[in-house]
């Protein structure tokens, strides 16, 4: 435990190890794996060139200390790889193993390269051995379950090395070099004990400390255990520790012996709060978490963390923001404890608050964002002060640092099979935040994630209504990174899902979406006949805005497909239905794609007076950069019409509006000649 440094953050690049001076013995088992690096494999010996990294494997039981060995090794092995140090957790506290899909996407990130969302496991496995098949890098693999978790993620290239930890062997792994653990020597087990009592409680009685250094069978989690009950009673003899334990008799591990004997020595509320902690998502913990669990103070519940920590009951990660992790080889106890001594009915009710207290955090996380609505900031204001963030920096550090909890917070939330309304609510404020944060596209990974978890169960459950919803989700993030093919058959599963369940507005959305998979993918014909079962459920609804902006779709579509007439008579009905809504806006932008296609047409007249229109209405709107692309489109026109004069005056409006300086030596428009381009495909993808 204290010589336990254990990732904490499931992957990150080198430079976090433990400190050297934080590490106590294994001198021999460190020469040995030192010279297993330096010794000739098995394929060199046959004359083959190695295929794949070299796997040296650190074996032991949780609590021996394998951890820290591993982070002493890459300690001093590391300058030998340029390239750096990946490390990932490839099981959660409970022993759950992780998938290969989220350890070898984690591992992507850390080395920043792109992860496509939805990609399946085998595909995101194969990018990672191409993206270390020309690098030199350390590779440290921690709690791994099984050989098949290893061997997924084994880099194809001998210049690498991959450091396992593992509670057995690796079968199947060929030339796999291992080292089993036992307890720390004699003189390294004391100085663990000195840490915490300090040198005189161990000079004064050595027999006795190396008693009870005997009766820890010297595993470090132990040690770190008698030490701390030493640490919170100066007066008492370390004799006094080592009879106590002997008393216990041969019950259990010398781990399980120790553990209780701290623990009965608790006041019952923090035995309470340490119990309650094994509910905590992926075993991280913060004063928040902890005090919604507890139903207790932010304050109070961060000063009691911090005991825990001096007891050896818990571990501070080294975080920007306040946080710890439930040591993994004490996981099982607490939860034995909670099964025995909480009834179910309190568990849930913890359960439940932790996760209120996580969605209330995610609302605030986004609402710091939305300085600009009115509503948001009294809904942010109306929060209590420990929940509110000082500013958007403060919010997005909080969700970075905090996004393995949340992300584990999510996949606790839907555990029972159920999508109740507090798992809806967390799952939803958690994309938001996400989007508001990081944007839609570099959030897509977690979000594809999250919007899975919700199809599962919906599938399931055989609950069609929120299959549909997680569908279009999921469609919606293949068709912006990429992915147009896939998109098209999660829209058309999300349309017959929305079907199924009576739901128009899925079944309207879904609709709307099949046609703009195909606009993106070039099937203009089928884009307006989707695009116009779309408008007819709109129309038979009376939802009018809708329809007005399902005219403009139509329109783009055959405007792609140079049916000008068409597009001409569908771009009319979006104006005119944008004008009756009192969407000025929108009628503004509507007015300027008429335009941009009576142009196309051959009708430049026609496309003048319309612009000099649509100018009026984004005058209206306050749409400036509308304003000036509308007048460099002006300019164009009456280039094209043989008024170079006027041309010039609608130039130098627009570089007016946009507070461009000519002379700067710029292209006086460019900005604005790109805004007018991409009008059509904002003002009518907006909301596909």
């Amino acid at each position: 435990m204290t010589d336990q440094a254990v990732d904490t953050g499931g992957v990150r690049l080198s430079g976090h190890a433990v400190a050297g001076s934080q590490f106590l013995g294994r001198t021999r088992e460190l020469k040995e794996l030192r010279a297993d690096i330096e010794r000739a494999g098995l394929d060199t010996l046959s004359g083959k060139k190695p295929p794949r990294a070299r796997v040296l494997l650190i074996a032991g039981r949780p609590g021996s200390g394998r951890t820290a060995l591993a982070e002493e090794l890459v300690r001093q092995v590391a300058d030998g790889y340029e390239d750096g140090v990946l490390r990932a957790r490839l099981s959660e506290p409970d022993g759950t193993p992780v998938p290969t899909e989220r350890a070898a996407r984690e591992l992507l990130g850390a080395l920043d390269r792109p992860a496509p969302a939805g990609a399946a496991e085998d595909d995101l496995a194969e990018a990672l051995r191409a993206a270390l098949a020309d690098r030199r890098m350390l590779v440290l693999l921690d709690d791994a379950t099984d050989a098949e978790q290893v061997d997924a993620l084994l880099p194809d290239t001998p210049d690498c090395l991959v450091v396992a930890v593992s509670c057995g062997p690796l079968t199947g792994i060929s030339d796999v070099r291992p080292c089993t653990l036992g307890g720390l020597d004699t003189k390294s087990a004391l100085e663990l004990l000195t840490r915490y009592t300090g040198s005189v409680r161990i000079t004064v009685d050595p027999r006795a400390a190396e008693g009870l250094v005997e009766e820890c069978q010297a595993q470090p989690a132990a040690l770190t255990l008698a030490g701390g009950w030493l640490a919170a009673r100066p007066k008492a003899a370390v004799a006094d520790l080592a009879k106590r334990l002997h008393a216990e008799g041969d019950d259990g591990t010398p781990l399980s012996r120790v553990f209780r004997l701290a623990y009965g020595a608790l006041p019952s509320t923090a035995a309470r709060i340490l119990r309650l902690l094994s509910l905590a998502p992926a075993g991280l913990v913060d004063p928040h978490t902890a005090s919604a669990l507890a139903g207790c103070s932010v304050n109070g519940a961060r000063t009691t963390l911090d005991d825990f920590v001096a007891l050896g009951l818990l571990r501070a990660v080294d975080s920007p923001l306040p946080q710890y992790e439930v040591p993994a080889c004490l996981y099982p106890f607490l939860k034995s404890l909670t099964e025995t001594q909480d009834r179910p009915g309190e568990l849930q009710l913890a359960r439940a608050r932790m996760l209120e207290r996580t969605v209330r955090l995610l609302q605030s996380c986004r609402a710091i964002t939305e300085t600009d609505n009115p509503e948001a900031r009294e809904k942010l204001q109306g929060m209590p002060r420990s929940l509110r963030f000082p500013n958007p920096r403060a919010a997005e550090d909080w969700l970075r640092v905090r996004r393995p909890a949340l992300l584990a917070s999510a996949r606790l939330a839907v555990a029972d099979g159920e999508l109740d309304t507090l798992a809806r609510r967390l799952m939803s404020q958690l994309v938001r935040a996400m989007v508001a944060h990081f944007g839609t596209q570099a959030a897509a990974p977690d979000l594809y994630g999250i919007h899975g978890l919700v199809l599962d169960v919906a599938e399931r459950r055989k609950l069609p209504r929120e299959k549909a919803a997680a569908l279009l989700n999921l469609g919606d993030l293949d068709a912006q990174t990429g992915r147009t093919a896939d998109a098209l058959l999660r829209y058309r599963s999300a349309l017959d899902a929305g079907r199924q369940a009576n739901d128009p507005y899925a079944t309207g959305r879904a609709m709307e979406s099949v046609g703009g998979a195909h606009l993106e993918l070039g099937d203009y014909d089928r884009a307006a006949d989707w695009f116009g079962r779309a408008l007819a459920q709109r129309l038979a609804r009376d939802e009018r805005a809708e329809a007005a902006r399902l005219y403009g779709r139509i329109a783009a579509a055959h405007t792609y497909a140079g049916r000008y007439g068409e597009a001409l008579r569908n771009w009319k009905a979006a104006v005119a239905g944008h004008r009756k809504n009192g969407d000025v806006a929108a009628h503004a932008r509507a007015l300027s794609e008429l335009a941009r296609v009576q142009e196309y047409a051959g009708r430049p007249e026609e496309s003048l007076r319309t612009c000099h229109e649509a100018v009026e209405w984004a005058r209206r709107a306050e749409d400036v950069r509308l304003q000036a692309a509308l007048q460099l489109r002006l300019a164009d026109t009456l280039e094209h019409l043989g008024d170079p004069a006027a041309a010039q005056l609608h130039r130098g409006t627009a570089e007016r509006l946009l507070g461009e300086d000519p002379e700067q030596g710029d292209e006086p428009g460019d900005e604005a000649k790109q805004d007018a381009d991409a009008c059509e495909i904002r003002s009518t993808s907006a909301e596909d």
